[in-house]
């Protein structure tokens, strides 16, 4: 029997071969080398966004891996999903990989280290579950990778020694992706505000507020997809019976998975009283006649941008009369968000004006225990009781987008054009809150919709699906009457 070391990625329980057996697997093989390669059409983009990045740090050395695939159980893994910035900054999708931008005089020089491809002269190619291509297919060699993101590859087992000898304070680095990478480099101490790593990460959050074309277009690509997974849903939604929530996230996944690289996020499809939760993922219950049913999904497309999108049906097809006065109160509330989002806004003052809406809608259903103007006081807010979230939040690569970014640019900051955001104000009445009518209990309304901010106003990317109460009865008996589609093959 061979006693080699086992080759990266082998598992405990993977036979150990006999020589004989080794030998005759090294050959025989054909060459699969690839022709005619060419960049892909967004590498200029990626190179413009690292030349943005380097000029905010001169001298320094900047570190962003992606990480590994996670353990789902033992020798099983999560399908990998590759880290926002490193996927912004170099294109690559694989795991593994750690972009450098190593300063020099004139800027930085900027590295994509990754996995090599092993060829037929290396046991692995076979005998590794994670890495053998005869396992997971085919991968890209280093020149090959170099040549489709016009961006310089070498082998990440050089890394250490390329990073060796720097200080702590010539470095930046993207931390919580790589556990090796983070321990090269120690975690700071925060003294006043902000620790170097934070400012990288602000830095390159805020380097992802403002979508340039190609962006917008991938936007734009995965809500049309979203679109098309919600007439799938109201398709196979019975007015008569009830159906399992389950099945209604099963058939837009399926569209997420045909169209796109898989769902943005946990589908959240809650039926009557489960509307009131907001993270509603278990997604456990049935829908019921009567009842409204509330959805909120998005498809990440092929280059990892997401949609966000949700929408409150009424499980029959027809709001009963005290669920469409609900429902108004939240679509007038959204729309009243939607008329003020230009340049210059202050994210605040749409947050302002959607919350307003709610609040004279709660008083208008006499839930609010006093006026108007005190519940939307900011010692008070006792609106939020029913609201509970704010109006929206940035969208992009994650679904909830550049997270990092100041207070000052995001939040407390005003909006600039192509910037892309949700607006999707809720009511929620849970269903053992004693302070409002019982008629009221168990309903949860919520209405997004994906923004772009232009120059003169805005766009809603995710109109394709309709929001006023007419138009969504409507849309729901021409889905049904369309009947089931196979997402891929009878579009």
């Amino acid at each position: 029997m061979s006693n080699k070391k086992p080759v990266s990625g082998e598992r405990s329980h993977d036979p150990r071969f006999p020589e004989k057996f080794l030998q005759f697997m090294s050959t025989g093989w054909g060459d699969t080398s690839l022709a005619n390669l060419k960049p892909v059409e967004q590498a200029p983009r990626h190179a413009a966004r690292r030349q943005a990045l380097s000029n905010a740090f001169p001298g320094e050395t900047l570190i962003i891996p992606t990480g590994g695939e996670k353990v789902r159980a033992n020798d099983t893994f999560f399908k990998f999903r590759a880290g926002t910035d490193f996927a912004y900054f170099t294109g690559d999708y694989d795991p593994e990989g750690v972009l450098v931008l190593h300063a020099v005089a004139d800027g930085h020089d900027a590295v994509l280290y990754r996995r090599a491809r092993k060829g037929t002269d290396s046991d692995e190619f076979f005998r590794s579950a994670k890495y053998g291509e005869l396992w997971i297919g085919r991968r890209h060699s280093l020149s090959e990778t170099t040549t489709l993101l016009g961006l310089e590859c070498r082998d990440v087992e050089d890394l250490q020694k390329a990073l060796s000898g720097l200080r702590r304070d010539q470095v930046r680095l993207s931390r919580g992706f790589d556990a090796t990478v983070d321990s090269w480099f120690a975690a700071e101490t925060v003294a006043e505000g902000l620790t170097r790593d934070k400012e990288f990460d602000r830095v390159m959050s805020e380097l992802r507020l403002r979508k340039d074309a190609w962006e917008l277009a991938q936007l734009q690509d995965a809500v049309d997809a979203t679109v098309r997974g919600f007439e799938d849903v109201a398709r196979i939604l019975p007015a008569d019976r009830s159906v399992p929530e389950r099945l209604l996230e099963g058939v837009f996944h399926q569209r997420a998975r045909v169209e796109g690289n898989s769902i943005g996020y946990d589908s959240i499809v809650g039926a009557g009283p489960h509307a009131t939760t907001l993270h509603w993922n278990t997604n456990t219950g049935h829908t019921a006649p009567g009842e409204l049913i509330l959805m909120d999904m998005g498809v990440e497309n092929r280059h990892l941008y997401t949609a966000d999108v949700t929408r409150t049906v009424p499980v029959s097809g027809t709001f009963t009369p005290l669920q469409r006065q609900v429902y108004e109160i939240v679509l007038a509330s959204q729309q009243a968000g939607m008329d003020i989002i230009k340049p210059g806004v202050e994210f605040q003052e749409v947050h302002t004006t959607c919350m307003r809406v709610l609040a004279e809608g709660l008083s208008d259903l006499g839930v609010l225990p006093v006026s108007v103007d005190e519940a939307m006081d900011k010692d008070s807010m006792l609106y939020r009781r029913w609201t509970l979230h704010g109006f929206g939040h940035m969208l992009g690569l994650d679904v909830h987008d550049c997270a990092s970014s100041s207070p000052e640019k995001y939040h407390k900051g005003t909006l600039e054009e192509d910037y892309v955001l949700t607006v999707e104000p809720g009511l929620y009445f849970q269903a053992n809150d004693e302070l409002v009518p019982e008629e009221l209990r168990g309903i949860g309304v919520r209405i997004e919709d994906d923004v772009q901010v232009t120059a003169d106003g805005h766009k809603n990317l995710s109109d394709g699906l309709p929001r006023e109460v007419d138009e969504i009865e409507n849309w729901m008996s021409d889905q049904r009457d369309a009947g089931m589609r196979l997402p891929g093959l009878s579009d």
